[in-house]
């Protein structure tokens, strides 16, 4: 018997589990699934507790839910992954030896690595909003918070779901309306990009919403550290932002057994081959989701896509064939905007984010860049499509793991390759 393991059980490792679950022949291959959590959470979910949306018992269901019939689920903290060795070192010191092995261990906030940021006003008036904890407790502070200024700001990049901290910015502004104390509330987004996204066209639609929401944006901004008595944010070049309320996307990284294994990069994140999925170093490890170091976005869309190309090039390795999958990049993202509106945004490696149609030319329904109610149900529908289609590794119909080009305006097209 072959053993394959997937390490993490988030988004990534789970769909994983279940599309080789029925490829694999079970006679041949034991497929083992290691988390040390026992709850899944509906990570992209967690934006909209802080404004009363969804409940916390809104983004969770057990890990165990969504796992295959046929697998080896282990429950246990990862002590060391010893890669020379084709083994896992569990917390107990029991060890799982494997023939292939998928990371799949995703990334987390580590806001200790800016100094002040986790000091006497963590969860007081200093909150992040990417960790089930952090929603939580800033859902109860705003509560009853009166208005002041609230800084949003970017720690650095790369982060979970890029597109997260606008629409933060985005539903503040209707949330705060709808409390009827929107000109109390001085929201002000600071980022250490040049603009308000990381691809030119996207930043400037995106930037206009700031202005027309009357969302300060500051650029350019590296954060050197948080001043807790002051109530202030300093960058390395000495700028300063007050702040009343600081909603922090702190520093991403990878899993520290990633660091602990010496298969990372400064930040934990693996060295992925960006087209075939696999590692750097190692031919029987393969590399997807927010575990990577690939300049793709870290979304669950991506996941989903990357998820197509990873199985058909396992099989491949598995079979001594060539891996001929290639992955492009693709992710696929709906930002809420606040007032039951929303937008869309799908791009590659090589192509940014592009008015016009999606997944159907000229049909849609959804409108690539542009701010629709269609986009809005869009993004409320996919908590649907991710516990009952996404997680269990099926198909998405009509969209594929490859960007199309069909219904981008090719005005916009040109445009994007001159920038």
């Amino acid at each position: 018997m072959k053993n394959l393991i997937i390490l993490g059980a988030g988004t990534a490792g789970t769909i994983m589990a279940n599309k080789l679950n029925g490829i694999l022949n079970k006679n041949e291959w034991l497929i083992t699934i290691i988390d040390q959590s026992r709850e899944h959470y509906y990570q992209p979910g967690f934006l909209f507790i802080p404004f009363e949306i969804y409940r916390k018992k809104d983004v969770i269901q057990p890990a165990k839910k969504f796992f295959p019939a046929g697998i080896k689920s282990v429950n246990s903290p990862v002590k060391l992954i010893e890669a020379d060795e084709n083994r896992i070192l569990l917390e107990n010191d029991s060890v799982l030896s494997y023939d292939f092995l998928i990371i799949a261990t995703g990334a987390k906030i580590a806001p200790e690595q800016t100094e002040g940021m986790k000091d006497s006003l963590w969860y007081k008036q200093i909150f992040d909003f990417y960790t089930i904890d952090g929603a939580v407790k800033l859902a109860e502070f705003f509560k009853n918070w009166e208005g002041g200024r609230m800084v949003i700001n970017i720690a650095e990049m790369p982060i979970k779901c890029p597109v997260a901290p606008l629409e933060f910015a985005f539903l503040a502004d209707w949330y705060f309306t709808k409390k009827r104390i929107r000109d109390k509330v001085e929201i002000h987004f600071v980022t250490p990009l040049s603009g308000a996204f990381t691809r030119p066209i996207a930043s400037k639609a995106f930037g206009n919403m700031l202005e027309k929401k009357n969302i300060k944006l500051t650029t350019d901004f590296s954060i050197g550290r948080v001043d807790n008595d002051e109530k202030k944010i300093i960058s390395w070049d000495e700028q300063e932002i007050p702040f009343d309320v600081l909603v922090s996307i702190p520093t991403n990284m990878g899993d520290d057994v990633i660091g602990r294994s010496g298969l990372g990069d400064e930040l934990n994140f693996v060295p992925t081959d960006k087209h075939t999925l696999r590692s750097e170093k190692h031919n029987n490890i393969f590399v997807l989701g927010d575990a990577t170091n690939l300049p793709s976005s870290k979304a669950g869309s991506v996941a989903h896509f990357q998820s197509e190309i990873l199985t058909e090039n396992l099989v491949a390795a598995i079979d001594n064939r060539p891996m001929e999958a290639k992955f492009d990049g693709h992710a696929n993202c709906y930002i809420e905007s606040g007032f039951g509106k929303g937008f869309l945004i799908d791009f590659n490696y090589d192509t940014e984010p592009l008015p016009g149609k999606f997944p159907l030319p000229y049909i849609g329904p959804f409108s690539l860049l542009g701010e629709t109610k269609m986009n809005h149900y869009g993004k409320m529908l996919f908590r649907w499509i991710y516990w009952n289609i996404l997680l269990k590794g099926y198909k998405i119909p009509i969209i594929d793991s490859h960007m199309s080009m069909a219904g981008k305006k090719a005005m916009e097209l040109q445009i994007s390759n001159q920038v």
